[in-house]
């Protein structure tokens, strides 16, 4: 009884506050999705591939932003589709995008990664805030 007293003093202040559980799966309209492109004349782009979709997405009971590989038009059998945490945790960008570390462009330093992905990890927050649907273009994102 003192161990479901204790999970409720600790769970019922985030179910207050509007907080998602540890083991919350999202639904479709908790997704922001924003298609994102390399302009010609940046330099820092820090993904492979120069177009995706910036995602927001609730994980382990918190928002996170991800940078999601543009699947091919002329495949006939959709491939599984790529995808990197964006973050400006060095734990997020190293060990949780081994599975497609080659979505990200290689880099000297976990600090030159960090900051080639601050900016889409800015970018991908304020989606996060969006309303479900809004298409906001990149510069006032």
């Amino acid at each position: 009884m003192t161990a479901l007293a204790a999970t409720l003093a600790v769970v019922a202040p985030l179910i207050l506050a509007g907080e998602k559980g540890l083991f919350h799966f999202p639904g479709a309209d908790e997704v922001r999705l924003q298609k994102l492109s390399r302009a010609d004349n940046e330099q820092e782009w820090p993904f492979t591939v120069s177009s995706g979709y910036l995602a927001c997405v609730w994980s382990a009971g918190k928002r996170m932003v991800m940078f999601l590989e543009e699947p091919a038009k002329d495949e006939a059998e959709p491939a599984r589709m790529r995808k990197v945490f964006v973050s400006v945790n060095p734990f997020e960008l190293t060990l949780g995008n081994m599975a497609d570390r080659d979505l990200i462009v290689p880099v000297d330093s976990v600090e030159t990664l960090v900051k080639r992905m601050a900016p889409f990890a800015a970018l991908g927050e304020r989606l996060c805030d969006q309303p479900q649907g809004t298409h906001v273009r990149q510069g006032e994102l």
